[in-house]
């Protein structure tokens, strides 16, 4: 199997010793780290509002996929992380959004902390 790092300036550098996305065999599964709300070109985390973080982490998302070739309509599975689950209806709705027609498969967890003080983060898995 062959994996190719994928990377793009639309979207936050990684934090850490990670990549944004991988690309595991020649058009198949690209993993998606998980994004939260940092701006691609400041690197702050854009939270003021739910919607304003919800609507950056979806960016950034849509840029990591775009960067490997592939869309809303080639991901398979997605796990949103939330800080608080008081926030899975505004989050479900940009989600369904963004995603439109199409409906992955997803989990959705609760979790104590996200990095820099997110509230929400998104990682996918897609077929590209």
């Amino acid at each position: 199997m062959t994996l190719r790092t994928i990377s793009t300036p639309a979207a936050p550098k990684a934090i850490g010793p990670y990549s944004q996305a991988m690309e595991a065999g020649v058009g198949s599964l690209v993993f998606l780290s998980g994004q939260i709300a940092l701006d691609p070109e400041t690197g702050e985390l854009r939270n003021s509002t739910l919607e304003e973080e919800v609507g950056q982490v979806l960016r950034n998302l849509g840029a990591v996929l775009a960067a490997a070739g592939a869309g809303v309509a080639n991901v398979a599975k997605t796990t949103i992380f939330l800080t608080d689950m008081a926030d899975f209806a505004a989050v479900n709705e940009a989600y369904a959004a963004f995603m439109g027609e199409h409906r992955p498969a997803r989990a959705t967890i609760a979790v104590k902390a996200l990095p820099k003080g997110a509230r929400v983060e998104i990682e996918a898995i897609a077929v590209v």
